[in-house]
């Protein structure tokens, strides 16, 4: 993770979203993550009580079921033709999702509700569209998604399912922008 201090929100024009399965919060209270990470020098208050956003490009990470585990890949300005044809092969798709076959019934009949925030209050981690706000927040709307894997073709990610995910252990060490989600959730990650 490359993690900046941020950029207020406040200068830039941006839809900022939260994904839940529940559909009845009326406001978002900073709290600590539930797993603290090891984080650079200086940004320890990441593990602390913050609201987390994430920006309208980035949002098709989070049309998953909360705890089903993934990994979300995408070219970057210096991602090589070698990477981008070893990983995407022919596909034309802006991201690739991949996921186990075991999770794939709980994504088709999966509703997740997705917040929108008004952005004043958030700083950018400049970091895969991650945002956070250390004050509480209230939303602006809450829209209800069903069809995950409708969702995802109708954002241009291409969604494949594997067995495990573990083959793909070694895409953070490509040229492509490498996400993992819940990845403890994952057979035999650990």
């Amino acid at each position: 993770m490359t993690l900046h201090r941020g950029t207020s929100c406040a200068a830039v024009s941006t839809r900022l979203f939260h994904f839940s399965d529940d559909p009845s919060i009326r406001r978002f209270d900073p709290r600590p993550v539930r797993v603290p990470a090891t984080r650079p020098e200086g940004f320890d208050w990441l593990n602390g009580p913050l609201v987390w956003a994430i920006d309208d490009w980035h949002q098709p990470m989070y049309y998953f079921p909360r705890d089903c585990p993934r990994i979300l890949l995408w070219p970057t300005p210096s991602t090589t033709d070698a990477d981008r044809s070893r990983l995407f092969g022919q596909s034309r798709a802006r991201m690739l999702a991949f996921v186990e076959a075991d999770w794939m019934p709980a994504l088709e009949r999966a509703q997740i509700h997705r917040y929108e925030f008004a952005p004043e209050a958030f700083v950018a981690l400049d970091d895969a569209g991650m945002w956070v706000s250390r004050t509480a927040v209230e939303p602006l709307d809450c829209t209800r998604l069903d069809d995950l894997p409708g969702h995802l073709r109708t954002a241009d990610v291409e969604l494949r399912v594997l067995a495990e995910l573990t083959p793909l252990r070694d895409v953070w060490s490509t040229s492509l922008h490498a996400s993992g989600i819940r990845l403890r959730n994952a057979r035999g990650w650990t």
